[in-house]
């Protein structure tokens, strides 16, 4: 499970797909986003996701998960990570990067796929 949504968050953003990035998350998430102070509901999700890939051009994001831990429950999980978001040029020269730290409150919807009902992500001032 944990392994199908960190596929699915890069391939959205690697495809600048904000429909299915967004679908990622519940209707009342709540993300601490380490660009804005939160996004609160998939609308608000998908209006940042939108502005990202829309600022991007013809740039793509790269996106890794590494050191990926995991809790899962019947109905919850918890999930941390690092991230690195490569930015790529068309060519797929990388042109930037930058590394993340990331929390997902995972909840399990009512036809038993999980979305992210929680996320915090940030930057720390000394890696």
């Amino acid at each position: 499970m944990i392994e199908q949504m960190v596929a699915a968050y890069t391939t959205a953003v690697h495809t600048k797909d904000a429909a299915a990035f967004a679908a990622l998350y519940t209707d009342d998430v709540r993300a601490f986003d380490t660009w804005a102070w939160s996004n609160d509901g998939a609308g608000a999700v998908r209006a940042m996701a939108d502005e990202w890939f829309g600022s991007l051009g013809s740039d793509q994001v790269r996106v890794e998960f590494d050191d990926v831990h995991a809790t899962v429950g019947d109905e919850v999980a918890f999930v941390h990570a690092f991230l690195t978001f490569r930015g790529l040029s068309e060519a797929g020269e990388e042109l930037r990067s930058m590394r993340n730290r990331l929390t997902w409150g995972l909840r399990k919807a009512t036809d038993g796929s999980w979305r992210i009902a929680h996320e915090h992500t940030s930057v720390p001032a000394k890696q």
